[in-house]
C-alpha cells in the first residue's frame, strides 16, 4: 500500500519511520526543513538557549561563593551560528533514520486534489495520506502587528535586545522572557489574564520569586498597538522594548480544507486512532490541536501510522507530563480523569529535595519546591507541581506511576540510583509519612 505522509514535524517524522519499520510503502513530504517547528524553530532551539542561561547562572552563583572568579563575555552571533550548524547535522540524522527503512523523501509544497497529492509538479496516488502539517504562531490582529517577533525569529535576531515585550502568558512567553532576562534584556511579560494558568498559585509564585525576578510582569493587560520599538496597551500605558508575540499557535490546516472536516477552531477533527471523516485519512500532531507537545506529537503520529498499516491502535491522554524550560525546569502532571471527591484529596507540598544538580543551590536556599494533591482513599496521586533541576525526569517516572494506576505503596521496592533518581523516592515518601 502507498502511504503518503505530509509534513515532517514530530508526528509526521515518528509516523514515515513507524510505517517503514512496519514494511509499508512511505513518500514523506516536506515544504521546507526535515523535523519540522520543534527541531528548526521551537523547543530544540528554546533547550539550545536554556542550556547558555543556565550556564550563565550557575557562573553567577559560583562567583557569588567565591570560588570561581569569572566575567563572562556572550556572543550571540557565535551561538545562533553554532545552533543552525547543530541543526543541520540533526536534519541529516533525522533523514537517514527515514531512509534507512526505505522511505522516499520530497522537499517540496503539497496539495490534496481528492486521491492525488500534488508537489514539485508530480501527481502521487495513496492509499493512505496523513496530513502532519503542525501549527505556526498566532498573532493577534492589533494595528503594528508587523513588528512582532515571534519563534521564528529567535534565530533572525542580530544580537541581544536591550528590551524585550513579551506578549502572551504561557509557556512560550516564560521560556522567552528566562532566557533572555538571563543574556541581559529588560524583559516584561504582558498578559491579557493570568500568566502560567498551567501551574499552581504558589507553583507560580516560587517561579516568579526564585527563577524570573528580573522579569517585569503585567497581567490582565491588554496590547492596543504595538510598534518597532515599544508597545501600547490599555489606558495608553507605553512599554519600551521589541514587541514579541507568544499569543499561541494557528493550525496548519488550509492544506485539508475541504477534504475533511474541521473543528470551530480550524484543527483537524479525529478521532481515536487519528483518522479524519475520511476513511484514507489521517492527521496527527498540532494540526489536530490539543497538547501541543512534541511527545504528543510522536505518540500521536506512531498511533496513526499503525492503523493506517492494519494495526488497530488507540490514542491516550491521560497524565501527560509537562515542562518549562527556565534555569531551573517546572515540570507538572494531572490525571483530568479522576474523579476523587473533594473530601478525599490532600495536598502536601515541601521545598526541594537535594537530588541531582541541586548540591549548589542548597546554599542559597533554591533547590525548588514540591506540591502534590493525592486521593488518600485510593492512595493515588492526582496533580503533581515540582521546581527542582531534575523535575523534567522525576515528573516522566510519576506521571507514568500516574497512568499505570498504581498504588503508592507498589513504589516501596524501588530502588534509586544516588543522586539521579533520589527525588523520586523523596516525593512517594514525603506523602507515606
Amino acid at each position: 500500500m502507498e502511504n503518503i505522509v505530509i509534513g515532517s514535524g514530530p508526528a509526521g517524522r515518528l509516523a514515515s519511520l513507524e510505517l517503514g519499520k512496519l514494511g509499508e510503502e512511505v513518500t514523506l513530504i516536506e515544504k521546507n526543513h526535515i523535523a519540522g517547528t520543534c527541531l528548526n524553530e521551537g523547543c530544540m532551539v528554546v533547550c539550545a538557549l536554556t542550556d547558555i542561561t543556565k550556564f550563565i547562572d550557575s557562573n553567577k552563583r559560583f562567583n557569588n561563593y567565591g570560588f570561581i572568579k569569572s566575567q563572562l563575555e556572550i556572543s550571540y552571533e557565535k551561538i545562533v551560528e553554532k545552533i543552525t550548524e547543530t541543526q543541520i547535522k540533526l536534519r541529516e540524522l533525522n533523514q537517514m533514520e527515514n531512509e534507512s527503512v526505505g522511505n522516499n523523501i520530497i522537499y517540496g509544497q503539497a496539495s490534496i486534489e481528492g486521491d492525488i497529492v500534488k508537489v514539485n509538479n508530480e501527481s502521487l496516488e495513496y492509499d493512505n495520506l496523513l496530513i502532519a502539517t503542525g501549527a505556526r504562531p498566532f498573532i493577534p490582529d492589533i494595528p503594528g502587528k508587523e513588528y512582532g517577533l515571534t519563534n521564528k525569529d529567535i534565530l533572525k535576531i542580530d544580537d541581544i535586545p536591550e528590551k524585550l515585550n513579551i506578549i502572551g502568558g504561557g509557556v512560550i512567553a516564560c521560556e522567552i522572557a528566562n532566557i533572555y532576562s538571563t543574556l541581559g534584556s529588560e524583559v516584561n511579560i504582558i498578559a491579557r489574564s493570568q500568566i502560567l494558568k498551567e501551574i499552581s498559585e504558589t507553583t507560580k509564585k516560587y517561579v516568579l520569586k526564585h527563577i524570573i525576578p528580573d522579569v517585569n510582569i503585567f497581567e490582565n493587560t491588554n496590547v492596543k498597538e504595538a510598534f518597532k520599538d515599544k508597545v501600547l496597551t490599555d489606558g495608553d500605558a507605553e512599554l519600551e522594548g521589541i514587541p514579541f508575540f507568544a499569543t499561541g499557535r494557528t493550525p496548519n490546516s488550509e492544506i485539508a480544507k475541504g477534504i475533511v472536516e474541521l473543528n470551530p477552531d480550524n484543527t483537524i477533527k479525529v478521532n481515536e486512532m487519528m483518522k479524519t471523516s475520511a476513511d484514507n485519512i489521517y492527521a496527527a500532531g498540532d494540526v489536530t490541536g490539543g497538547y501541543q507537545l512534541t511527545p504528543v506529537a510522536r505518540m500521536e503520529g506512531i498511533t496513526a501510522a499503525r492503523n493506517m498499516a492494519n494495526y488497530s491502535n488507540k490514542v491516550s491522554y491521560e497524565c501527560i507530563p509537562q515542562t518549562l524550560s527556565l534555569n531551573m525546569e517546572v515540570s507538572f502532571v494531572e490525571n483530568e480523569k479522576s474523579e476523587c471527591r473533594d473530601e478525599d484529596k490532600a495536598t502536601i507540598a515541601f521545598p526541594g529535595i537535594g537530588g541531582p544538580g541541586a548540591f549548589w543551590n542548597i546554599l542559597s536556599g533554591d533547590t525548588g519546591y514540591t506540591e502534590v494533591e493525592f486521593d488518600k482513599t485510593k492512595n493515588r496521586i492526582n496533580r503533581i507541581n515540582h521546581v527542582s533541576p531534575s523535575s523534567v525526569s522525576d515528573i516522566a517516572y510519576l506521571s507514568y506511576l500516574m497512568r499505570m494506576d498504581y498504588d503508592l505503596d507498589d513504589y516501596g521496592e524501588f530502588l534509586e540510583i544516588h543522586p539521579s533518581t533520589d527525588t523520586n523516592y523523596k516525593i512517594i515518601k514525603n506523602m507515606w509519612l
